[in-house]
């Protein structure tokens, strides 16, 4: 896409421009589902190391558990998130938004259990112990800009963490939550948005 061009969502919730990858790991949200929550996740594969296949096998289901040692520990997971964004800013798009991504596991936010139902997962390429890339940052609050244009009732933003405590970090200690927000015009002041 050609810099300053905004993005558009189609009807069922693909973006754009994202390079698109399908994952099975994915189904219906309820019928009465309101798209109002955006979850920012880390992950790498193997675990911090960037650039490798691993994220796209892992959410197609094809990761082989003989690649590395700690394949055979997730072999049966069946995991996807809406979004992936790259350490060079790479956006893939892996579920349409209209669809529930399996993303968030056993979560909840403002009261409200299964955070998959009303959420959109967006996963960096990172990890907790290391800061993330300028062009991470800008991708991710431009998609945060044209996801809350395509889905009015999107007005809170949570890291994994937030949803999971106790059971997940991420997006970890690194993730600045201002410069997200200064970036993606996500104000403080905005209703529910973190920090």
């Amino acid at each position: 896409m050609a810099s300053g061009e905004e993005r558009v969502v189609d009807a069922e919730g693909w973006v754009a421009g994202a390079r698109r990858i399908a994952s099975p790991n994915c189904d219906t949200r309820p019928a009465d589902a309101v798209i109002s929550l955006l979850v920012v996740h880390n992950i790498s594969l193997p675990p911090g190391e960037f650039g490798g296949p691993g994220v796209i096998e892992l959410f197609t289901n094809r990761l082989d558990p003989a690649a590395h040692p700690f394949y055979a520990t997730i072999r049966d997971l069946r995991v996807s998130a809406h979004f992936f964004i790259r350490r060079d800013g790479e956006l893939i798009q892996f579920v349409p938004c209209g669809q529930r991504a399996w993303h968030a596991g056993a979560s909840s936010w403002r009261g409200r259990e299964r955070c998959n139902d009303f959420s959109i997962g967006v996963e960096l390429e990172g990890s907790d112990n290391q800061p993330f890339t300028e062009v991470q940052y800008e991708r991710l609050a431009e998609l945060a800009r044209t996801l809350r244009a395509a889905y009015p009732g999107l007005t809170d933003v949570a890291g994994h963490c937030d949803i999971a405590p106790g059971r997940k970090t991420d997006p970890g200690p690194y993730f600045d939550w201002t410069e997200f927000r200064r970036r993606a015009q996500w104000s403080p002041a905005d209703a529910g948005a973190r920090g």
